[in-house]
């Protein structure tokens, strides 16, 4: 039977609706079940710090438990291939730090192409580091430490939570311009055991986030020398910037969420709606405060890729790599 073609178009165009239409009601009804949050670090560090504080806020509004799972290993690149072969069903998320572009950068074969495989959902807060030393060390500035540490080559560790993760990136990018000598000792677990050593006196400096390390800072446990960011920090408005005796030097991290690319666009708008609703209350702004942290409100059109936002000026990148022969 030959249909008229005013009522074909119809059906197709009521054919072509279906699969809209279910993706709406789909993510409408989204989270149906408990949602992993995937921490591609160990406990203790800025991005469990920050998927615990997220996921709570998400579990409150969205009624179902939004649960942090911490995979850490590999320069963060297990944590990651566990959400890149994820399905793309909104179901499991990827707390994202500069680690994704630094590995881009440093390994020329990943089992996933980073800004390909993951789709961003939101940004979330940008940290500055602190470099932080073991109070045994007798520098009190970045001056005096340059120059204790040129008095005493190859005598001072720095500790990072892992090869390739923004702390290590720091403290090569201050090798680098300064022209000292520091031996790198990568921690595996991610910040806590790091933290563990450099209180310790296993190792002499460190460069961390204040979401980690804030209150060993305050007990004295650790002296800050200085913030990496251009400005100083509001909560310790007294430790200077390392651009003030170091020109040109900054870094910083940028955090967000991101999930397998080809998740449904209805569910990543509802997470970015939901993540900006938590970025502009005032008790998760103050505890983002608390930590450092700017937070980072945009939609999901106008965020960047998570992927393209180095810890560092992206330019500076191999250098860093080349010179400590670890890329």
């Amino acid at each position: 039977m030959k249909l008229p073609r005013r009522k074909f178009l119809h059906l197709a165009a009521g054919a072509t609706a279906l699969p809209v239409v279910s993706r709406i009601a789909w993510a409408q009804a989204y989270p149906a079940r408990p949602v992993r949050i995937i921490a591609a670090t160990g406990p203790g560090g800025a991005p469990d710090i920050l998927a615990r504080l997220l996921g709570q806020w998400l579990s409150e509004r969205l009624g179902q438990q939004f649960v942090t799972e911490n995979r850490p290993g590999g320069g963060n690149t297990i944590g990651t291939e566990v959400v890149v072969r994820a399905p793309p069903d909104g179901y499991t998320l990827l707390l994202v730090d500069g680690t994704a572009s630094i590995n881009a950068t440093l390994y020329e074969k990943l089992n996933y192409n980073f800004i390909r495989d993951i789709a961003t959902v939101a940004g979330i807060v940008r940290l500055p580091n602190l470099m932080m030393v073991n109070p045994s060390v007798p520098a009190k500035t970045v001056p005096e430490f340059i120059a204790y540490a040129k008095a005493n080559p190859g005598k001072i560790n720095m500790a990072s939570p892992g090869i390739a993760t923004p702390g290590h990136v720091a403290g090569e990018l201050f090798k680098m311009m300064t022209g000292i000598e520091m031996v790198h000792v990568p921690y595996r677990g991610g910040s806590a055991p790091a933290l563990t050593g450099l209180i310790g006196g296993q190792v002499q400096v460190m460069f961390l986030s204040p979401a980690a390390s804030i209150e060993y800072i305050r007990s004295g446990l650790l002296r800050a020398l200085a913030v990496t960011t251009t400005t100083r920090w509001e909560a310790l408005p007294d430790i200077p910037t390392v651009g003030e005796f170091v020109p040109g030097y900054e870094t910083s991290i940028v955090l967000g969420v991101g999930v397998p690319k080809a998740t449904p666009v209805e569910i990543i708008d509802k997470l970015n709606r939901e993540i900006n609703a938590a970025l502009a209350d005032p008790k998760m702004k103050a505890r983002l405060a608390v930590l450092g942290g700017t937070p980072l409100r945009s939609s999901r059109r106008k965020c960047r890729p998570l992927g393209s936002l180095a810890v560092t000026h992206p330019m500076r990148m191999p250098s860093c790599c080349a010179r400590s022969g670890w890329g």
